[in-house]
């Protein structure tokens, strides 16, 4: 059966029951037990107890952590043994030296007295005396005075008769070079030559095999070592080029070359210095003499050249007046420089030795234009300022000493060696040393009195002034056949190496003793009071 339900009314009803509740009633009366309208009451506590907290108390845990036990120990060290030890000298044994009677005592005291103003007297004048000023006792073991340290030479120069005409120490001391050429009479200017170096420091040296060997078209007349580069070595031809090689490359040591040009020396360069370029003190340029007359200076440049920057000429018209020169053969004008050596105390002043046999004092800053000429990219200027007197044929070699400005040396083909003073046109002194050439002399680096020459009889003489201004103080025999010793330089890092090259084709290390290696007491003052002889 199917029932509607009816909608119920809100009205008015509605209304009231909101304010029976309003008033704090129900609907309907008062029942019994219930309060009436709104009212506080208050009721006893309840307690509920936690059931999480008992659950939590039978759970606890109690733990705790202790790391392992550390182990100890002790324990102590002791010297085994102890042992005490005396040394005591033997008892003295009583010398049986004869006893001095009693009454020798009046007479000794009564000697002493006799005697003793006298020994006073004598010691007071030792006192007063010079005789051992500047005297120092040398403890060191005296060496034999010279000795020969190596024999070097190189066998296929030797087979092809070359001779030895120039040495050089490059700048660590370590390595000598050579040059192989002919200084005698012949035509050899297109033989193929060498120029070889050993160096001296390395281990197993073998004086047969060089270190390195650079081939040459020409002959070499002249080398010289880079002041600063080990391995770069100049040198002059016999065909008048000049070339620099770098040692340490043989497969290719050719690093500049001046080529055959209007600038190349005519004549064979006879001598090759480095000079510090004025305005570059560590740039170096290559300076060259040779028997046309021409001093020139050359630079290095790109594409493996030389080129010229300066240019001197020597012309017998310009030569100071007062040389008495002969007259020159065949209308020639060029004067030939065959040597030259520049001050230690005035890098613009050198002095050339000529053809002539005359030395001439020259200077880089000479302004005056040469007569000559001979074709060239740069002006060439007249150097010259002074002359000396000459030799009795051409010189070979000059050299300006380290320890004076005015002092140099010269030797030439008369067999003299000429001490000058740049003061003085004559010589201060003349030492006849050979009755052949004298092809090399050298001033010590370290001694002032000492110098060294070459002869043409096979000889290396060594001088010291301060013994005797007249003969060698060591006449060292360098070759066994008395050929000629061409050529020699002093080492100026181990100041105690000399070396001299010769006909044989082999070059001598000599090693001296401190007797010409160390400077004497006073020996500057006696160089001074010999240049000082200038005024008498």
């Amino acid at each position: 059966m199917a029932t509607r339900a009816q909608p119920r009314q809100l009205g008015r009803a509605g209304s009231a029951g909101a304010e029976t509740l309003a008033t704090g009633g129900a609907a309907g009366a008062e029942g019994p037990g219930r309060p009436g309208p709104l009212q506080d009451e208050t009721l006893g506590v309840a307690s509920v107890p936690s059931q999480w907290r008992g659950v939590q108390g039978i759970r606890r845990e109690t733990r705790s952590c202790q790391t392992a036990s550390i182990a100890t120990a002790e324990k102590a060290a002791q010297t085994r043994k102890h042992v005490d030890a005396e040394v005591q000298t033997e008892a003295p044994v009583p010398v049986g030296a004869p006893s001095v009677s009693a009454h020798d005592d009046p007479r000794l005291a009564a000697f002493l007295r006799r005697v003793e103003a006298m020994v006073i007297r004598e010691l007071n004048k030792n006192w007063q005396s010079h005789a051992f000023d500047g005297f120092e006792v040398n403890w060191t073991e005296q060496q034999p005075t010279v000795t020969c340290l190596h024999a070097l030479g190189y066998p296929p120069a030797q087979r092809q008769g070359l001779h030895v005409s120039s040495v050089s120490w490059n700048t660590t001391g370590s390595v000598v070079a050579c040059a192989y050429g002919r200084l005698d009479d012949g035509d050899w200017g297109t033989l193929k030559s060498f120029v070889c170096a050993w160096n001296l420091d390395r281990r197993g040296l073998n004086p047969w095999q060089p270190s390195a060997v650079v081939e040459v078209p020409s002959a070499v007349m002249c080398l010289a070592f880079h002041p600063t580069q080990p391995s770069h070595v100049a040198g002059g031809l016999y065909n008048g080029e000049v070339l620099v090689w770098d040692m340490s490359h043989p497969e290719d040591p050719l690093l500049w070359r001046t080529g055959l040009t209007d600038d190349t020396h005519t004549d064979p360069v006879y001598q090759v210095l480095w000079r510090p370029e004025p305005r570059h003190g560590h740039r170096f340029q290559v300076l060259s003499v040779a028997t046309d007359g021409k001093v020139l200076l050359w630079r290095g440049v790109g594409a493996g050249r030389l080129q010229l920057t300066e240019g001197f000429a020597l012309a017998v018209q310009q030569l100071p007046r007062h040389t008495r020169l002969k007259k020159p053969p065949r209308g020639e004008t060029e004067v030939g420089a065959t040597a030259v050596a520049f001050s230690s105390f005035d890098p613009s002043v050198f002095i050339l030795g000529t053809e002539g046999g005359f030395p001439l004092q020259c200077s880089l800053a000479a302004e005056e234009a040469a007569l000559t000429r001979t074709p060239s990219s740069v002006p060439l200027r007249a150097p010259a300022q002074l002359t000396f007197s000459p030799h009795g044929g051409p010189i070979y070699s000059v050299s300006c000493s380290p320890f004076h400005r005015n002092l140099f040396l010269s030797a030439g083909t008369d067999g003299h060696i000429h001490l000058y003073s740049t003061l003085q046109a004559q010589p201060l002194a003349s030492l006849q040393l050979s009755h052949k050439y004298l092809f090399a002399v050298r001033w010590s680096p370290v001694r002032p009195l000492v110098f060294a020459a070459a002869s043409g009889e096979g000889d290396v003489q060594l001088f010291d002034l301060q013994k005797s201004s007249q003969k060698p103080t060591v006449s060292i025999k360098q070759t066994q056949d008395a050929s000629p010793v061409y050529c020699l330089e002093f080492n100026p890092q181990q100041t105690q190496l000399l070396a001299a090259g010769d006909a044989e084709g082999t070059v001598k290390v000599w090693q001296l003793s401190t007797e010409f290696t160390e400077q004497g007491p006073r020996e500057s003052e006696d160089l001074a009071r010999l240049a000082a002889e200038v005024a008498t």
